[in-house]
């Protein structure tokens, strides 16, 4: 038997790993009845459910390795990126799940809680008021009708399995359900922005690069306080903080 890693640990989930099986354990038991009921409705590879008794789920490990890491160095082809953005479209263009995703929350309650977060950033001196002023400003794009697309709502690159130039699998869907479509490229290509056009070149459509953008730093507003309260980094090179400094 291999030895037990750690994977990611917090106040509201873990997840570890002992030779090819992952164990999740999560707070929030709804979480992972959604990852559960996602993996089966997704069109792309998924880890396969070993068992499923909240609040625990079993899951096996996939083949292949991930394109990198936010703060990492990137790695895979650029037909490896191109892959990742075809297997995406395959998700956005699937029959919508029932319920609504991390994705799909409302512009009016996406504003309210960008604001809120935007005074804690300034008045808690996490971050400097002309920064924090002038994501708000980016972040406005994304503030706009969408139609709703069957979304992972949390796709980071970590989250994506390739061998060589093939998918061979997307992990972690507890945030899945109806949202944005744009919300979901952009947390792909959040912090690597020089994959951006290889992955839109796989995706296959047309895209306003401007909401992109705005979800970059929209995302990034959000998560700077959570990250630092539980563990993470933020600050750490080429993470959310480098990437709110990349608008100004």
């Amino acid at each position: 038997m291999d030895e037990v890693e750690v994977v990611v640990a917090h106040s509201e989930r873990a997840t570890v790993r002992v030779g090819d099986v992952f164990l999740k354990v999560d707070a929030d038991q709804a979480r992972i009845d959604v990852e559960v009921e996602a993996m089966s409705l997704a069109p792309v590879p998924t880890p396969k459910v070993l068992w499923h008794k909240p609040p625990a789920l079993a899951i096996t490990a996939l083949p292949g390795t991930t394109l990198g890491r936010l703060g990492g160095p990137s790695t895979g082809s650029s037909a490896a990126w191109a892959a990742a953005g075809a297997a995406i479209r395959k998700l956005h263009d699937a029959p919508l799940p029932s319920w609504p995703g991390r994705a799909d929350r409302s512009i009016a309650a996406l504003a309210a809680e960008l604001d809120d977060e935007c005074e804690l950033l300034v008045t808690n001196g996490l971050l400097p008021a002309d920064l924090v002023t002038r994501n708000r400003r980016v972040a406005e794009a994304a503030l706009r009708p969408w139609t709703p697309a069957f979304t992972h709502g949390d796709l980071q690159i970590a989250h994506v399995f390739v061998d060589g130039d093939e998918v061979t699998g997307v992990i972690d869907w507890s945030e899945a359900g109806q949202g944005d479509a744009l919300y979901d490229l952009a947390t792909f290509t959040l912090g690597h922005e020089e994959h951006l056009d290889d992955v839109l070149t796989g995706y296959g459509t047309d895209i306003d690069l401007d909401v992109i953008h705005a979800w970059w730093s929209l995302r990034s507003l959000l998560a700077v306080r959570w990250l630092a309260e539980h563990g993470f980094d933020p600050f750490a090179p080429g993470c959310e903080v480098d990437v709110l400094k990349s608008r100004m």
